[in-house]
């Protein structure tokens, strides 16, 4: 094989190794096409070139990509690995549209080799720095970076969750997944499987298997708090899409009532004015399509649908009919000239 080959290569398995916590020497063979012996020696390279790679003997052995005294030769000095740091930092966080979450997946592999002194560092420059943002909205980098790497690991979370209030949806904003469990902001310890975050405008959410109620739930990161992830490895499971699966329980599951509302519109015009936490848009046909969303009170709803200025028709609750026809009365006799 030529250098250029060998470089290729080379770089592929430094890829490999920052993808997952743990790799076998035959996955690692498998997946570059070469032998067990050759994986060795690109490991080799990489040491030489300053990367930790640490190698353990046994059942269950393997490589593992780990943090070193210094960042590896031709990656980056200590100022841009700060600067980098920090700005990634401020991106996961959602305050640059659409780059939270590849800014998370760069964060959460640059702090996995960054040495000590260089994280002190970040966090020291990120904790004396504050966004425009509002409230509620902020979550600590360290906890992205942890939920992060567990769901890359597939490693099991362990954490205290304070539910929102009794009877909260299975997966919606409120409850958040808590399925119900505690009343009045009970706070519980749950284990999890973690497969996937989700932003919204507003928050962070996590979704994950819930071991102790075998079930998939999504939880609000701000109601976490003593996030560990163990050493428990998981085998990841058959799951729903983690956006649609967390915006139908933020927009449906922690209400008292369900709508859904025919509107004639195009899907894209009713998405531009209703955010995905407040409500889903399904394709219908002949020009028209449907608005599914969640609320505690039946006038709000018929105000909210009112207020899109489309043609409108109701298709449940029927009560929502009745609120909407006691609010036309109510309007009309504000609208009569004495």
């Amino acid at each position: 094989m030529t250098a250029e080959g060998t470089t290729e290569r080379v770089l592929r398995l430094l890829s490999l190794l920052q993808r997952r916590l743990s790799w076998t020497a035959t996955e690692l063979a498998d997946e570059l096409g070469v032998t067990d012996r050759s994986v060795r020696r690109d490991v080799e390279r990489l040491r030489a070139l300053g990367y930790p790679v640490h190698a353990t003997a046994g059942v269950g052995g393997g490589y593992q990509l780990g943090a070193g005294t210094r960042l590896p030769p031709l990656l980056l000095d200590d100022e841009e690995a700060i600067a980098t740091a920090v700005s990634l930092r401020l991106a996961s966080g959602g305050t640059v549209a659409g780059a939270g979450e590849a800014a998370l997946r760069a964060l959460a592999k640059l702090d996995q080799v960054m040495p000590p002194r260089l994280r002190a560092e970040v966090r020291a420059v990120h904790g004396a720095t504050e966004t425009l943002i509002g409230p509620g909205v902020e979550i600590d980098a360290e906890l992205l970076v942890t939920l992060a790497r567990a769901c890359r690991d597939a490693v099991r979370v362990r954490f205290l969750y304070t539910s929102a209030r009794a009877g909260a949806g299975r997966a919606g904003d409120g409850g958040a997944g808590d399925g119900g469990a505690g009343r009045g902001g009970a706070e519980r310890e749950r284990t999890v499987e973690p497969v996937r975050m989700v932003a919204t405008s507003r928050r962070w959410y996590l979704m994950a298997y819930d071991v102790d109620r075998d079930d998939w739930r999504t939880f609000r990161l701000d109601r976490m708090r003593d996030v560990t992830a163990t050493t428990w490895r998981f085998q990841p499971r058959e799951h729903p899409d983690p956006v649609a699966f967390v915006q139908r329980g933020v927009a449906e599951a922690p209400y008292r009532h369900l709508a859904r509302v025919r509107l004639r519109a195009r899907p894209e015009q009713v998405r531009e004015l209703v955010p995905p936490q407040v409500g889903r848009v399904e394709e219908d046909r002949d020009g028209w399509c449907v608005l599914v969303s969640g609320g505690d009170n039946l006038d709000a709803i018929a105000v909210h649908v009112a207020w899109l200025g489309f043609e409108a028709e109701v298709l449940e609750p029927p009560e929502l009919r009745e609120s909407a026809a006691r609010l036309a009365r109510r309007l009309a006799a504000m609208a009569q000239i004495e």
